[in-house]
């Protein structure tokens, strides 16, 4: 979960004044106006400026860092109109990619596909991932997510990711940029111990871990720091913003 309103392992509301926050990734990467009326339903209003995502984020990251740059994107579910002003390779096209970005994993994380992104990777394109999540949770139970296949595509190509989701400090610090908030007064509500609450944590924010989503006991029991605040559920939300204020 990640934030406010998660469903699956959507963005989340990143507001200051104690509001909950957490950037998060979608694929399930949800258009940010679903994330917007899932926030507004838990009884945290949001604008579109509030609602980050890391396809945005990365989409950012690759016009700062990469302009220019032709993308092949593996990715589960269609995504592209949060990549504005990114040239994105079409599906079986052989022309070099100058990067190959992972988002959410699914079906179309086929070995075809794998095996196409670790050509690129090995004529020079540079690997991008919105995230290193492992697994997340569905109506199915636990499912594997991108940051298995990523682990595959870095040791083969011998190279290492850019990360520009979670748990990397660049995207916690851009969401507190963008809305104006400190760290010390925003709160970043997760149910994944490690990506969510203690990254955050490390960058200053106050942790809260839910558990509920992806939460697993054994995960938690054997995570290597403490989450300031454990919740059973976001409905304990409301009741612990009121006595942190």
């Amino acid at each position: 979960m990640e934030t406010a309103a998660r469903g699956g392992r959507g963005p989340a509301p990143a507001a200051h004044r104690r509001s909950p926050a957490g950037p998060g990734h979608q694929h399930h990467l949800p258009h940010p106006g679903l994330d917007r009326q899932r926030a507004g339903r838990a009884g945290f209003p949001v604008t579109a400026s509030e609602i980050l995502t890391a396809p945005v984020i990365a989409a950012a990251y690759l016009h700062d860092r990469y302009p220019g740059a032709r993308c092949l994107l593996l990715n589960s579910g269609d995504i592209a109109g949060n990549l504005a002003g990114l040239t994105l390779a079409q599906e079986h096209d052989q022309a070099p990619a100058d990067v190959v970005l992972v988002g959410g994993a699914g079906p179309e994380f086929s070995y075809q596909a794998l095996n196409q992104a670790f050509g690129h990777l090995q004529r020079g394109a540079r690997l991008v991932a919105m995230h290193r999540g492992l697994y997340w949770r569905t109506s199915q139970g636990l499912q594997l997510d991108a940051g298995a296949f990523l682990a595959g595509l870095e040791q083969a190509a011998s190279t290492e990711a850019d990360v520009v989701g979670k748990p990397a400090p660049a995207f916690f610090a851009t969401a507190l940029a963008r809305l104006g908030a400190s760290a010390a007064g925003t709160v970043m509500v997760g149910d994944d111990i490690d990506t969510d609450v203690l990254a955050a944590q490390r960058q200053g924010l106050i942790g809260v871990l839910v558990k509920t989503g992806k939460y697993l006991p054994r995960t938690y029991q054997a995570a290597t720091g403490t989450p300031d605040h454990v919740l059973d559920s976001f409905a304990g939300l409301p009741a612990l913003l009121e006595q942190l204020s």
